[in-house]
């Protein structure tokens, strides 16, 4: 009699744990979620972090917590959302440079995008801004291209850190352009833009939504978009490409993901969220105005595509360059 009630007990028990995630993802959320955003605050991933945040928020009826957790090129933050319970209550703010060029770079990772993360939305794809400290003479990428042969060594590029997308578009402009300059590392574009603006340094590559406001109040001085075509916020600003340098195109993506072991009811919610911030025109404008062309709503399959593309075109990339950060 005491071993049926016990085996009763058991299988009622165990009929309750099986029950019970779905009833979890139908309150989902009930507390506060933290979005981890693995640069420096002032960022451009921290603007649109914020941004996404802010509409996650109201759309979920629940606070949304920005956290800013830097350092490594993005792997410190990555590994922290990696590790952390699988619940939906701790969301990435993710990049190219985190989901694509790290693992080309980089032998020994802390995390595996592949296995650790399920990407749920990419929210921007946007071009990069080639931009001087006004001490810098040239007014055109041809005369920075004759400054810097005339003053070898003496050019500082700024980045968020090495291997990020940042980095490499310096990369690929020294090499194409065949000039010496140095690069230096910071932890987020944001201290890199910071010292740009104070002169410490005398170049970056900067995503548009953050070139735009010290390049529209004549602060810094743009010589070149990296997109293939010109951009309606800087219509005079020619591309590299049109510059004299055709092969050159760089871009960077910036997306949301989870852990991979969020329930499916769970991860399903928040990117029905998020896709319901990429149907919004306000939401759309809110990016539009600070430069990050927003993209169109990604089916999953879409999504793994999207990535894979972006993959498929770096990793040509660095081999060329023979970049390798171990």
């Amino acid at each position: 009699m005491r071993q049926r009630a016990s085996s009763a007990f058991i299988v009622a028990l165990t009929a309750l744990l099986v029950a019970a995630p779905p009833a979890r993802a139908a309150d989902y959320p009930t507390c506060p979620i933290k979005l981890v955003v693995p640069y420096a605050a002032g960022g451009p991933t921290d603007v649109l972090g914020r941004i996404v945040g802010e509409y996650l928020g109201r759309d979920l009826k629940q606070v949304v917590v920005v956290e800013n957790k830097a350092g490594a090129q993005g792997a410190i933050g990555a590994e922290a959302v990696a590790r952390s319970d699988p619940d939906g209550y701790t969301l990435f703010v993710t990049a190219a440079s985190i989901f694509v060029l790290n693992p080309l770079l980089y032998k020994k990772l802390p995390y595996d995008p592949a296995r650790d993360f399920r990407l749920l939305s990419v929210i921007t794809d946007a071009p990069m801004i080639m931009e001087v400290h006004p001490s810098v003479p040239a007014k055109t990428i041809a005369e920075f291209v004759a400054y810097a042969k005339k003053n070898p060594g003496k050019l500082n590029f700024g980045s968020a850190g090495t291997g990020g997308t940042v980095h490499l578009a310096g990369e690929m402009f020294k090499q194409m352009a065949g000039v010496e300059m140095t690069h230096v590392p910071y932890k987020g574009a944001g201290p890199a833009l910071q010292d740009l603006l104070s002169g410490n340094i005398q170049l970056m590559f900067d995503t548009l939504g953050t070139a735009l406001p010290p390049v529209k109040s004549g602060m810094l001085r743009a010589l070149g978009v990296s997109s293939t075509e010109r951009v309606p916020d800087l219509p005079d600003l020619p591309t590299i490409a049109e510059s004299g340098y055709p092969d050159y195109a760089v871009s960077v993506w910036y997306g949301i993901a989870a852990p991979s072991k969020v329930p499916h009811e769970i991860a399903d919610k928040i990117k029905a969220s998020l896709d319901r911030a990429l149907n919004d025109e306000a939401f759309r404008a809110s990016l539009v105005r600070i430069g990050f062309p927003p993209l169109r709503v990604k089916g999953q399959a879409e999504i793994d595509r999207f990535v894979e593309t972006d993959r498929a075109r770096w990793a040509g990339v660095v081999k060329a360059l023979n970049i390798s950060l171990d």
